[in-house]
């Protein structure tokens, strides 16, 4: 089966041969290069789908034309006729677009050439050349009772290599549930029957030949016609429709559909039913699955439809859950779905203990949790959802150690902590920010951008790190905090007051050490000068009285008290002073 359509539908063919007259042994072989077809539909018809498809003698040609447009075959078919070998095919295309565009008219079909196949050893001599094209029709109307069509398509070749050896193709139509069997048809679209040949060839329905005379006798039902348009020149191809009502029986019962032969050779390209069937069709889908990081509980939105049917989805049925193959839990549906409905739905679930990560989440409608339904549908195989997932956890981290960094005054630093965004990771594929404040971590807003050279303006300060992946993410944090380094000591002066080298300057002193005292001495330990926060550097020059005079130029030496606990002795000497 191909596909199937389930409402106001109903189906016709249209098409035509390219033999120029039925085949015979020792035919001419002469074939049309094109012929024409006529649609006409009523004008509350809808077209639903058309597909198109051509077949002839010998191994294929797939390029063709219909209205001039290029096509070039979706599906292939393929049949040997078991006499002698010969290959024969089928093509398929669906226009359903073109047929929705175009609508009733004429079409044409061409550039299907199968002459290089065609010589006197093989097809021409034994009757068998041919070449033709036909298009099946679903079309909707909503004046129409609500059908099930289905389109049965292939190559199938009804073949005996002994006259009067029957041959048969049975066909079975299920999951039927016929309320009316008021206007049930059977469509064919076959190839290559002849009019002249009638040996046990028959159609039958549940065991009943059927007919349709004058065109299709009941012992020779492949023979060249069309009953659309009630014709008998359709040379070696048929397209017939047959109506089997009275072959049908009310219920929820099989469908047996059996063709036969005995001398004539036939393919059978598509089948078409159309049965009054009305039955609900369940299916599920599963929307998306709601998950917590670092949490088995799971919220899961699904929905239950009965689009493709014909009859409403009773309130109460069953949905199986699964989780990895076993049965988790049932539930029901709780109202009825009518004829192209849906509901959603939605379940949380506490995932069982045997799930560590990954699990597969399997949704069954109609299923009481063992594989078994209680509803009939129109189809008992789509009817389950699957989706493989897997829960979410947040990111393990390494803990990173506080950085250290000289004070730079009231206990401001410079921090480089790149390096940091490679240690705290223990999965590299993992990803990783940092932030000044715990609420910028979890908002993930204001990152900090600048990690070589971070300027923090006073320590210690905690720095916040949050290590993500696709889902979910962890904080973790480390401080940068400052010490009082050691000053740094310019010992060389030259008090010559050209801006250069003036004054005794020692580096990070004044604004760290606070309440440093510095002491200055002579070679013979003389005290000279005495500094502290409150006074300016020493320029050379020494009390003499009231007055000061410069010292002379040579060796000094210091002591500084940084009165730090860090620094509980004095930092010791000297210094060279140069006019």
């Amino acid at each position: 089966m191909y596909n199937q359509f389930n409402g106001r539908y109903d189906f016709t063919f249209i098409g035509n041969t390219l033999n120029v007259q039925p085949n015979v042994a020792n035919d001419p072989c002469l074939l049309l290069p094109s012929s024409d077809a006529t649609l006409n539909l009523s004008p509350n018809d809808i077209i639903e789908s058309a597909y198109l498809y051509w077949a002839g003698s010998g191994t294929g040609d797939f390029d063709v034309k219909l209205n001039g447009i290029d096509i070039t075959s979706q599906r292939n078919f393929s049949a040997i006729q078991s006499s002698n070998g010969n290959p024969f095919f089928s093509a398929f295309f669906d226009v359903t677009t073109m047929l929705q565009t175009t609508g009733n008219g004429v079409y044409t079909f061409s550039d299907l050439d199968v002459t290089p196949f065609l010589n006197p050893d093989t097809y021409c001599n034994n009757g068998t050349n041919f070449a033709g094209w036909a298009i099946v029709i679903v079309y909707r109307n909503d004046s129409l009772p609500l059908n099930q069509i289905n389109i049965y398509h292939g190559l199938e070749a009804l073949s005996t290599a002994v006259i009067d050896v029957q041959d048969q193709l049975i066909i079975n139509l299920g999951n039927l549930n016929v309320l009316d069997n008021s206007g049930a048809k059977l469509g064919f679209v076959a190839w290559e029957g002849d009019a002249t040949i009638s040996n046990q060839e028959s159609l039958l329905i549940n065991g009943n030949i059927i007919n349709n005379p004058p065109l299709n006798p009941g012992n020779n039902a492949f023979n060249g016609t069309n009953s659309i348009r009630e014709s008998n020149t359709l040379y070696n191809m048929d397209l017939d429709i047959y109506d089997i009502q009275n072959y049908i029986n009310i219920g929820n019962s099989p469908v047996e559909v059996k063709m036969t032969t005995a001398q004539d050779f036939v393919l059978i390209n598509t089948i078409v039913s159309k049965l009054n069937s009305q039955l609900p069709d369940a299916t599920v889908s599963i929307d998306s699955v709601e998950k917590q990081c670092d949490s088995k509980t799971i919220v899961i939105n699904y929905t239950v439809s009965n689009l493709n049917s014909t009859n409403p989805l009773p309130a109460a049925t069953p949905i199986s859950i699964y989780i990895d193959g076993q049965l988790f839990q049932t539930i029901t549906t709780s109202v009825e779905i009518p004829i192209g409905g849906s509901i959603p739905g939605q379940i949380t679930l506490v995932l069982p203990d045997r799930v560590t990560l990954d699990f597969e989440i399997k949704f069954m409608v109609d299923d009481i949790g063992d594989g078994t339904g209680i509803i009939s549908e129109l189809k008992e195989n789509n009817n389950t959802a699957v989706q493989n997932d897997s829960l979410w956890f947040s990111p393990t981290f390494n803990f990173l150690e506080n950085l250290l960094v000289c004070n730079e005054g009231f206990t401001r630093g410079t921090f480089d902590f790149s390096s940091y965004e490679d240690l705290v990771k223990t999965n590299p594929e993992d990803n990783v920010r940092f932030y000044e404040t715990l609420e910028n971590a979890t908002l993930d807003v204001n990152p900090i951008l600048n990690t070589t050279n971070y300027q923090a303006m006073q320590t210690p300060k905690e720095i916040f790190v949050r290590v993500f992946n696709q889902n979910c993410f962890s904080i973790t944090s480390f401080l940068l905090t400052t010490r009082n380094c050691p000053p740094t000591v310019y010992n060389f002066v030259s008090a010559n007051n050209d801006s250069y080298n003036d004054n005794f300057t020692i580096g990070g002193l004044r604004d760290i050490f606070l309440d440093f005292k510095l002491e200055i001495y002579s070679r013979w330990g003389r005290l000279l000068w005495t500094g502290n926060q409150n006074t300016e550097d020493w320029n050379g020059y020494v009390k003499d009285g009231v007055g000061s005079k410069n010292a002379p130029d040579g060796t000094y030496f210091y002591l500084l008290f940084l009165n730090d606990i860090e620094y509980p002795e004095p930092l010791k000497g000297f210094l060279y002073l140069n006019h």
